[in-house]
């Protein structure tokens, strides 16, 4: 389904609040090679993000992420402009406070 808003046939979960969408706004996205393929994501990609408090220190994130060996094409972007890839099936975004591990990694 290609429309104005959306560039992939994707199922898309946000964990962010209303208010946490106009704070947490930049994020660390990746492509999960595990998940990619089945479940969910069986007809793609599987991408994920860790939208980030602002208190949190994003390069902190971002060391978290690209430590996880399942993840690549590990980027900092503006969540509010972002758009998954053409091939993308799934993208979940995760929210990142100051008590989440990443943020203390």
């Amino acid at each position: 389904m290609r429309n104005g808003s959306q560039r992939y046939n994707s199922l898309k979960q946000d964990d962010r609040t209303e208010a946490q969408k106009a704070t947490h706004q930049w994020g660390v996205v990746a492509k999960d090679k595990f998940m990619s393929g089945w479940g969910g994501a069986s007809n793609g990609a599987s991408r994920c993000a860790w939208a980030c408090a602002p208190d949190v220190n994003i390069d902190r994130v971002e060391n978290w992420v690209r430590s996880r060996s399942e993840m690549i094409y590990v980027n900092v972007v503006d969540l509010n402009t972002y758009r998954p890839p053409a091939g993308t099936a799934h993208f979940r975004i995760y929210v990142a406070n100051a008590d989440h591990p990443a943020a203390r990694y």
